[in-house]
């Protein structure tokens, strides 16, 4: 079972709009959602799912907006929080901006789309290059004429539009892969997970046919080639675009699709990868006549020279009565943000192989306010482009395209490296 009804409510929790798929709960429930939510916030027992007799809630927040579905029976948690996520992310591609202002002003869009991305409390049509093609922002009404179903939908290709024509086609390809990494203060990996996605923008004729391949370990082993020099991944958690011929890739490992027209996610997937910190993290911590403290925070490139990490972030706990900041660095700049009681030392360009400094300096009121408080981890944000950690390949299979030998390939791999670790003092 499903969501019974849907609601959007401004930051107060006042409704904006509501739609009733099943008639089964009273819509003047949602009042006890905001009273509901306020007692769980000052308790500390903030959950995404909220009941009030027989009546859940499930609910999401998006900017200055509550999305709430309700339901009287035990329904499916994930479909009805995917189903939320996906409305966010359709309103998006409609009005740029999800907040409370767009839905006042769109508010017959709204409900055409809510009528349409779910019936009787079941997720229909989700797609928002779909939804286009019959709901426009223009007339803010359905499209005029003979009522018909726009062949996408019923289409065995739902994703794709017939008759797409370009001059120069091609595709482009994106590895995208996020790090999680935790050490302790032995500089022992505690935690090390590779989650990524392959994305594409597709810019092709008619109904190409698709066909990459990864150099996954599954493959090699099918085909006799786990003891060459290839280099292959373990993929767990493979999730595909809907586009994916599934049975195809259980049979040889082959990802065969028909790509929607565009910008779209084909893949996710996730590794449980022993990798090391490409940026290593050191840090000394010194008390002076319990009235002071210096922290000394040394980092280190542990990637190759040839690549450079963008946008590194440092944030490096101090406690919570620690005032009079001041700071030395050798690159870049450090900042108190005393309402996260962190410092932020900011590097715009790091390369590899390279070693940098800060010192930071702050008076400290109470030194025994740090003994109870803790010590948190330093936490370490970066990006490196054109660099997979996981060293996963992608490969375009021969006669991919279907006559159309000119199609390019451009190929790049940005990189999103998040980690977080804890260090000695």
């Amino acid at each position: 079972m499903s969501a019974s009804a849907v609601f959007i409510l401004d930051v107060k929790g006042k409704p904006l709009i509501s739609r009733n798929y099943k008639g089964d709960v009273a819509m003047s429930e949602i009042e006890h959602f905001m009273p509901l939510l306020m007692q769980r916030e000052e308790e500390g027992a903030l959950a995404p799912l909220l009941s009030h007799g027989r009546v859940h809630f499930l609910w999401i927040k998006h900017s200055n907006l509550y999305l709430v579905a309700t339901t009287l029976k035990n329904a499916n948690a994930s479909l009805v929080y995917s189903f939320l996520y996906k409305t966010v992310e359709v309103f998006s591609e409609y009005f740029k901006e999800l907040e409370e202002e767009s839905i006042r002003d769109n508010f017959v869009i709204v409900y055409e789309l809510l009528d349409e991305l779910m019936d009787f409390g079941f997720p229909q049509t989700t797609d928002s290059k779909i939804l286009q093609e019959y709901i426009t922002q223009q007339g803010n009404k359905l499209v005029t004429g003979k009522s018909r179903v726009p062949p996408t939908v019923t289409n065995a290709v739902s994703w794709r539009s017939e008759g797409l024509k370009y001059k120069k086609n091609e595709v482009f390809i994106d590895v995208i892969e996020s790090v999680n990494l935790l050490v302790n203060a032995n500089g022992s990996v505690l935690l090390s997970e590779i989650v990524g996605t392959i994305k594409l923008k597709v810019f092709l004729s008619g109904m190409p046919e698709l066909r990459l391949g990864l150099n996954d370990r599954v493959l090699f082993e099918l085909t006799g080639l786990s003891g060459s020099k290839n280099k292959s991944v373990e993929l767990e958690d493979v999730k595909f675009h809907q586009c994916v011929r599934l049975s195809r890739f259980d049979n040889d490992r082959t990802i065969s699709f028909i790509p929607p027209d565009g910008d779209f996610e084909l893949m996710s997937y996730r590794l449980s990868t022993q990798v090391k910190p490409l940026i290593w993290i050191e840090s000394v911590i010194e008390k002076f006549s319990h009235s002071r403290v210096e922290i000394m925070v040394k980092a280190k490139g542990q990637f190759k020279k040839q690549s450079v990490a963008n946008g590194v972030e440092i944030s490096v706990p101090v406690p919570s009565d620690a005032d009079s900041p001041r700071f030395k660095t050798s690159v870049g700049s450090a900042k108190y943000v005393p309402e996260k009681n962190v410092v932020i030392w900011s590097i715009k360009s790091f390369p590899g192989g390279k070693e940098y400094l800060m010192r930071a300096h702050f008076g400290l009121p109470s030194v025994e306010k740090e003994e109870v408080e803790g010590r948190p981890p330093i936490g370490v944000k970066f990006e490196i482009p054109y660099f997979t950690v996981s060293g996963i390949q992608v490969s375009v299979a021969s006669r991919c395209l279907l006559s159309l030998a000119s199609v390019a390939f451009p190929f790049s791999c940005p990189l999103a490296w998040v980690t977080s670790a804890s260090w000695p003092g």
